[in-house]
């Protein structure tokens, strides 16, 4: 039986916020549109000085026109791990699946749009760092400062500590040299334990899908679903009925009958009031309302409704807590709302645009024509709506699409070549097996659950912390990565959810672009740009963190990350307008300024997730007290500190190098 906590991966999310740097306007199109800002590749902003790539001269420096972008060359050594790519290869892969194309070739492995090439052309008009004296220094402090932060840990995690047999009790029987595994995340233990059975299951559900496909077309009703829509397999919408009736119902057994009726006071409220100006708020506040309701009440038992209710107790499902990942499902609910209220609207003003542009019909299409089109009216249907809102790949935990995206692969699935879901799926196995061997050698998750850190140095400190924050990182990417390999076996060109490392990160603005990305996404379509987005900044993000801190967790700690986050996003807001890019870039000092910035922000961002997603408040007090109250943790900080500035730069040439092969990440 599944344990109840499995999808908690959802209520303990370190969560993406939205961008800082979206467009200002809050109409729907605009909303619909500035999505675009968390592309994997787009054109970039010019001349505003308002990327959170290393605002290096390189960045504004003209380049002949027609000329490729210069970039490093690379040596024996390099082509050989990396590829024709080099270090680029390293580079999560966010272009649209079906771009994805199966050939060798460096441009085939990354898709790029035409504007993002010619703007990597335009600026990447000098050569890479990488060789220069200053880098070879840096390569000095990375062969110096890895290793340590490896053993360090490690030397924590071996019986010789005093403090071993404090935390030992969290440590169960592995599969690795015969290492114990530090066992004590539920998240990822429930997980783990299931991911068998759930790969089980996805293997009969693709299996099926794809048999249905090959099936000659059922009745014409299923053929034609609305006024216009037709698709090109009209057997996938009786399979997914059939099949997400039966997986939602093993799910929360007669609990589906609260989330049925849930979903449909949504969906009456919704064509109630699509195309008037109080649906967004009302909207709102009916899903907030009963999102806090039915967590208040603990999902409304059966028999705390009526005792005469009580028969239904009988089979609750393999996940009885159905309000866990009911999180998830309230942002589908909103999603769709908003969505038909957008076209409700175009309809009336008469722009509707039918069934939608050519390019959100195709194939091919990116993610943001397919989220920015509007459906055909009759498409926001009742049946389309609970297939969206209970999709079985991503019904759990994710990723999150929109409505208007859903509709449009659910008539046409997207292209996806069998070798791109393959290389995902590699991609995943290594993923679990950094998990693993992490679990097996570095106990810090158990060492902080037990606060076993008596007479720990700072160093021993800061690594606890450092590599709790990676255990989350991982823990929360593999259901992720899990979860969007099943849609893209069925052809559902789901977010990327996480596109960088959680130590590759230096600017608080591009962290929450790449962190829980999908939902990020939703964040700016449906809230941060109706409330003003950048004209209105520091209060909507204020919003948007307290309503993010919330959605995760009725929790005072949580509430307390969201202000914090806040917080530490302030001062480099402010820095990019005292200081811009478009301004002062050319100047030599630029570099080495905006990396003692990087360095705040990074200490920060750790600070603020290590309360809300580890060792809480009290256990943030303490390491601050350690860290910064005696000479000894003085001198610790300021010798990381310039560690972590030599980090900041190589993050900088790093994006830098992704900009010369013609990749925009924007994070």
């Amino acid at each position: 039986m599944l344990p109840t906590h499995f999808v908690t991966t959802r209520s303990t999310t370190p969560p993406s916020a939205a961008s800082l740097s979206v467009p200002s306007k809050s109409s729907p199109q605009n909303a619909a549109s500035s999505v675009t800002m968390t592309s994997s590749v787009q054109s970039r902003p010019s001349g505003n000085g308002d990327s959170s790539y290393p605002p290096t001269s390189s960045h504004r420096a003209g380049a002949p026109p027609g000329k490729p972008a210069p970039s490093i060359p690379s040596s024996p050594l390099v082509r050989r791990i990396f590829g024709s790519r080099g270090i680029a290869a390293l580079t999560i892969d966010t272009s649209p699946l079906s771009q994805q194309i199966s050939q060798s070739s460096p441009a085939a492995s990354v898709s790029t749009s035409a504007s993002a090439r010619n703007e990597a052309r335009r600026t990447a008009t000098k050569r890479g760092r990488w060789h220069t004296l200053e880098f070879k220094l840096y390569y000095l402090v990375f062969l110096f400062a890895v290793p340590l932060m490896v053993y360090v840990p490690v030397k924590l995690s071996l019986e010789s500590n005093p403090n071993y047999y404090t935390y030992s009790g969290h440590l169960r029987p592995g599969w690795i040299f015969g290492r114990l595994r530090d066992d004590s995340d539920f998240q990822y233990r429930g997980f783990r334990d299931y991911l068998p059975a759930l790969a089980g299951i996805m293997v009969v559900y693709v299996i099926l899908s794809k048999a249905f496909t090959l099936l000659p077309s059922g009745q014409r009703a299923y053929q034609r679903v609305g006024a216009e829509a037709q698709t090109t397999q009209p057997n996938r919408i009786p399979f997914l009925l059939v099949f997400t009736s039966v997986f939602v119902f093993a799910l929360h057994g007669t609990n589906t009958i609260k989330l049925l009726l849930v979903c449909w006071l949504n969906y009456q409220l919704a064509k109630l009031l699509g195309g008037m100006r109080i649906a967004p708020a009302l909207t709102f506040a009916f899903n907030v309302a009963t999102l806090f309701a039915i967590h208040w009440n603990d999902g409304f038992e059966w028999h705390a409704i009526s005792p005469a209710l009580n028969f239904l107790e009988f089979f609750k499902g393999l996940l009885p807590r159905w309000q866990i990942n009911f999180n998830i499902t309230m942002l589908r609910l909103v999603s769709f709302a908003f969505d038909y209220h957008w076209a409700k609207g175009e309809a009336q003003d008469g722009s509707h645009p039918g069934r939608g542009r050519a390019a959100a019909e195709d194939r091919e299409a990116t993610y943001q024509e397919r989220t920015r089109t509007s459906r055909h009216l009759d498409e926001y249907s009742f049946l389309n709506y609970i297939l969206y809102a209970l999709y079985p790949p991503l019904f759990i935990a994710g990723p999150i699409v929109t409505f208007n995206d859903f509709a449009a692969q659910l008539y046409r699935p997207t292209r996806i070549q069998t070798r791109t879901v393959i290389k995902y799926g590699l991609r995943f196995l290594a993923s679990l097996m950094t998990m693993e061997l992490i679990l097996h050698f570095i106990y810090v998750n158990a060492i902080k659950d037990t606060k076993a850190w008596v007479r720990a140095t700072p160093l021993d400190l800061s690594m606890i912390g450092f590599w709790n924050l990676i255990i989350v990182w991982l823990k929360l990417l593999l259901p992720w990565r899990f979860f969007r390999l099943w849609a893209m076996a069925d052809g559902v060109d789901a977010p990327e959810n996480m596109v960088r490392c959680m130590a590759n990160n230096y600017s608080t603005l591009g962290f929450w672009r790449s962190w829980h990305r999908s939902y990020n996404l939703w964040i700016v379509r449906y809230i941060y740009v109706p409330l003003g987005g950048s004209r209105n900044q520091i209060p909507a993000t204020l919003l948007v963190f307290t309503f993010v801190a919330l959605w995760h967790d009725l929790s005072l700690k949580l509430l307390a990350w969201g202000w914090l986050i806040t917080f530490f996003i302030v001062p480099e807001v402010v820095a990019r307008k005292l200081v811009p890019a478009s301004r002062f870039g050319e100047e030599w000092w630029y570099r080495h300024v905006a990396a003692v910035g990087g360095v705040g922000n990074v200490l920060m961002m750790m600070t603020g997730n290590l309360v809300g997603f580890a060792i809480g408040t009290d256990g943030m007090r303490y390491m601050a007290e350690q860290l910064l109250g005696s000479w000894e943790g003085v001198r610790f900080m300021l010798g990381a500190c310039a560690i972590l500035f030599v980090g900041v730069q190589v993050m900088f040439e790093y994006r830098e190098e992704e900009l010369r092969r013609g990749i925009d990440r924007k994070c």
